[in-house]
């Protein structure tokens, strides 16, 4: 089975503004989200990566280098896909949160962001950023194959979205989930079902995953299956 952490970017200059950044460029981390960064790659450390795919954005590409940074002389590849990309706002882009509140559409975005499509020529809808995104993953855990662990360093709507479709839940639901900046969630795809493993994970032990990764290890070798791993 596929091991997917889904890792939330640190936080930025844009979300301790209450701005909604979208795909405006050079926003980054700010203080504390380097360091929230940093920690989760030490908690990280040991876990045996495949890959780590990244959103475009710095601010995502900034939190995969600092979780890279623990692996000292075996750094791993980072892929860049926009596909998991943050959602294309649209007109709402730079706004604030506080000044969107107040804006008829909304209450859609909250209570049904099946039917949200944001305004602009830039806009796109809830629902074609959650199928790229979901698409990303079926690609990308194809390509690394069934024994792979890998990390995807994305945004909260977007990994709220690939949650929802592995929980097996409508689009509508996705706004349930809660996922802050630098948090960890964990989605094991089985050849029957997706699993989850863990949701919004901002400190838990990470025993778990280094137990299954030796159990899955220790499976390889004696099926002969070890080397190409």
């Amino acid at each position: 089975m596929t091991t997917v952490l889904l890792i939330r970017h640190g936080r930025t200059t844009a979300n301790s503004a209450g701005v909604l950044a979208g795909w405006t460029p050079n926003v980054h981390l700010d203080e504390k989200g380097e360091l929230q960064a940093a920690a989760l790659g030490e908690r990280l450390a040991s876990v045996g990566l495949d890959r780590i795919v990244a959103s475009p954005l710095e601010r995502c590409q900034e939190t995969a280098a600092l979780i890279n940074r623990p692996r000292g002389k075996f750094p791993l590849s980072i892929e860049l896909d926009e596909r998991i990309g943050e959602c294309h706002y649209g007109d709402w882009t730079g706004r604030t949160l506080k000044d969107l509140a107040k804006e008829p559409m909304w209450k859609v975005v909250q209570q049904h962001p099946a039917a949200a499509v944001f305004p602009g020529s830039e806009g796109e809808s809830l629902a074609q950023m959650s199928s790229r995104a979901v698409a990303a993953v079926r690609d990308w855990n194809a390509q690394l194959g069934s024994d792979a662990t890998y990390a995807i360093v994305s945004h909260g709507d977007v990994i709220k979205a690939i949650l929802a479709d592995a929980m097996g839940l409508h689009l509508d639901s996705f706004q349930r989930i809660g996922i802050d900046p630098a948090s960890l969630s964990v989605v094991r795809y089985t050849p029957y079902r997706p699993m989850i493993e863990r949701v919004n994970d901002t400190g838990g032990a990470i025993d778990s995953l280094l137990v299954k990764a030796r159990r899955r290890r220790s499976g390889n070798a004696a099926l002969g299956g070890g080397a190409g791993h």
